[in-house]
């Protein structure tokens, strides 16, 4: 048993002090210190440096670690162009990204105090190191392939790779799930396959969905950019699905639906309605000139959002503070202080909820995934916090997973 202090915990959504936490792998108790000391005399005594907060790991809840080559290939600024770069560039960024690489940015998502994270993989290559990796990682198996002829050979391919991905050993956290690429990429059939396989298992889902007006575009309307993209590259012209029928796809299974900056308020209210959730990937959707997530609008439908620092890919880190700092920019509108609090409450609470995680909060029962921040000095209201915590930190000063110590 060892028992955990710092100056304040946070429990509930609130910054209390004068609390403890005794924990093996699981949070045992949360008690007065006074009290756990006297409950369990023989347990390790963890006190935290001066000014120190005690959070649950954070959940990156969506990140491609197969592009983390990828530093000026890409082009940034719109989506399309963006789109083109990687279909020119992605066999050389795949080829430069070894398990070194990844491993690398894994250890970076660590020092930031992310203890799960959800891996979106579209071949299976990152399996080895996410099973190395500390973290508990939810490894999406991506279905992609738009074309009918292929659609039975690219769904053997993606089942093989799902059962790769439910051998591996328990000591590894990994979590077998599901991704579908995309409304534009994914053939229904093979589609409503794959959602119907993720029910059957209760397996954790996930999907792109409405990242950029030329993807609504397409769908709507089947014209746009992505018409001389398909025209392009596949000889086609006509999308294979709607935004409609796609969604309804899911309207059995929750799924967490990524990105949605172009979702109108009756397709989020569908989203809330089937009680699904949202990854926000704030930097990602800047940098591809994708626009804004209205998070107000997903507040005023109490719609969960998780936030996310998508891949390196369209991204400069996987750093999930980068990520917080940039959320605070890009919705100016929002009161900085209430949006810190909840920033933290979607990359915690609320991300486990979304992939169906035993984390996220440090209540008794649940895992005993820490990300310990220290602060410059005492706050001197409690309730900006979360603010200073995201203003002021670049890493975690201590990281744990299922009670183990990693940084």
């Amino acid at each position: 048993m060892k028992i955990i202090i710092a100056d304040y915990l946070y429990i509930d959504g609130k910054f209390v002090e004068n609390l403890a936490i005794a924990f093996e792998s699981r949070i045992e108790a949360v008690d007065l210190p006074e009290k756990l000391l006297a409950r369990y005399p023989d347990a390790k005594l963890i006190r935290a440096k001066p000014y120190t907060v005690l959070y649950p790991g954070f959940i990156n809840t969506h990140v491609h670690l197969e592009f983390s080559a990828n530093r000026t290939s890409l082009r940034y600024g719109a989506f399309m162009p963006w789109l083109d770069s990687v279909i020119e560039h992605r066999d050389d960024l795949l080829q430069a990204c070894d398990n070194e690489m990844m491993a690398k940015e894994c250890h970076q998502m660590l020092r930031s105090g992310i203890t799960s994270f959800g891996a979106i993989s579209s071949f299976g290559t990152e399996l080895e190191v996410c099973e190395s990796t500390p973290q508990r990682v939810v490894f999406f198996n991506e279905l992609i392939g738009s074309n009918a002829q292929y659609a039975d050979m690219l769904y053997n391919d993606f089942l093989e790779r799902v059962k790769a991905s439910q051998s591996c050993d328990a000591q590894s956290r990994i979590i077998s799930g599901i991704a579908i690429h995309s409304p534009y990429s994914v053939h229904p059939v093979i589609l409503q396959r794959a959602v119907t396989l993720a029910k059957q298992h209760t397996m954790p889902l996930t999907t792109h969905f409405l990242e950029s007006q030329a993807e609504r575009e397409w769908l709507e309307k089947g014209s746009g950019a992505f018409r001389d993209f398909f025209e392009k590259f596949f000889n086609t012209s006509t999308p294979v699905t709607t935004i409609e029928e796609f969604l309804h796809a899911f309207d059995t299974y929750p799924a967490h639906f990524v990105h949605c900056v172009q979702a109108n308020e009756e397709e989020l209210s569908h989203l809330k309605a089937k009680g699904h959730t949202v990854a926000h990937c704030p930097r990602s959707n800047r940098y591809l000139g994708c626009g804004r997530l209205a998070l107000e609008e997903l507040e005023a439908l109490q719609l969960p959002y998780s936030v996310a620092t998508d891949g390196l890919s369209s991204n400069d880190s996987l750093n999930i503070f980068d990520e917080f700092r940039a959320a605070l920019m890009l919705h100016h509108k929002a009161p900085v202080d209430l949006l810190a609090r909840r920033l933290i409450k979607a990359s915690t609470e609320d991300a486990a909820k979304a992939l169906g995680l035993n984390c996220g909060s440090l209540n008794v029962g649940k895992d005993a995934d820490f990300a310990l921040i220290t602060l410059p000095e005492l706050p001197k209201r409690p309730e900006e916090i979360a603010l200073w915590t995201l203003l002021h930190t670049k890493e975690a000063d201590a990281v744990y997973i299922e009670g183990e110590q990693y940084v």
